[in-house]
């Protein structure tokens, strides 16, 4: 039961929020783009492996990259769509607990990133595993470290979704705010892999790629000196926790100093 003046408990403020996240077509859109191509890609990439020297598992959860720059830019519009919209004067009114009301849209839009992220995790790997030629053979979750990848790599699908979140609760802007996603997210960590080789592996798509999917150490072709080594999976995993985290407490900070 709610307390009176408009006062509301965590549940009841997170229900709030599941209303207004599964009433949004963007919610739709993404979810309804995300898995099919990350399995359109699982498949694709089954098909297309001629032995199982490289590592499989890796190559396969290629297929979640769009689907995290989705669940990115969902993020962000989550939270700025209320800005664009004006409902978020409404929004306070009704919940004048800033942090409350942060706080319930990272829970509700993480459990349902999260989710998604694992499904399509999991149906691309079976995907690529149904697509395999004869005389290959298929990953397996009783090998080191597939399941753990699989795992992870759908985690990083809500991990991604909550920086954006954050993101918009610092910019409000929707496409000022998109572009500093996708800027500090694909762009940025090439110019540092290029610039300075020693931050490379701690830039997220690249912990993604180089670091939470993968099975085996990553061998490296490039100069001598080059060559960083990613991050261990796990540390992989709270570098990514870390982005989000800090993005959503800045997001927060600032949402209780400002007006809406």
């Amino acid at each position: 039961m709610t307390s009176v003046r408009g006062h509301y408990r965590f549940r009841h403020v997170a229900r709030m929020e599941w209303i207004k996240l599964r009433t949004l077509r963007s919610t739709w859109w993404t979810m309804g783009f995300a898995g099919p191509a990350a399995v359109a890609i699982g498949a694709a990439v089954g098909h297309s492996t001629k032995d199982a020297s490289g590592d499989l598992t890796n190559n396969v959860l290629g297929g979640m990259v769009p689907g995290l720059l989705l669940a990115g830019v969902l993020g962000v519009l989550v939270m700025t769509g209320e800005y664009s919209s004006g409902t978020i004067s409404a929004t306070l009114a009704a919940i004048p607990r800033r942090p409350l009301l942060l706080a319930a849209k990272a829970a509700v839009f993480g459990a349902v990133t999260l989710a998604a992220g694992e499904a399509a995790a999991f149906a691309s790997f079976f995907a690529a595993r149904a697509t395999l030629p004869d005389g290959v053979p298929a990953a397996e979750f009783g090998q080191p470290g597939v399941l753990r990848a699989v795992l992870l790599a759908g985690t990083s699908f809500c991990l991604i979704g909550l920086l954006g979140l954050g993101l918009g609760a610092i910019v409000r802007h929707s496409p000022a705010a998109i572009g500093l996603l996708v800027g500090g997210v694909y762009v940025l960590a090439q110019v540092i892999g290029a610039v300075a080789h020693a931050a490379r592996g701690y830039m997220p798509i690249l912990i993604v790629g180089n670091s939470i999917s993968t099975t085996r150490p990553l061998s490296c072709g490039a100069p001598a000196g080059q060559c960083q080594q990613p991050l261990p999976a796990w540390t992989g995993l709270g570098m990514l926790c870390l982005y989000a985290a800090v993005a959503l407490v800045v997001g927060g900070w600032l949402l209780r100093r400002r007006d809406a």
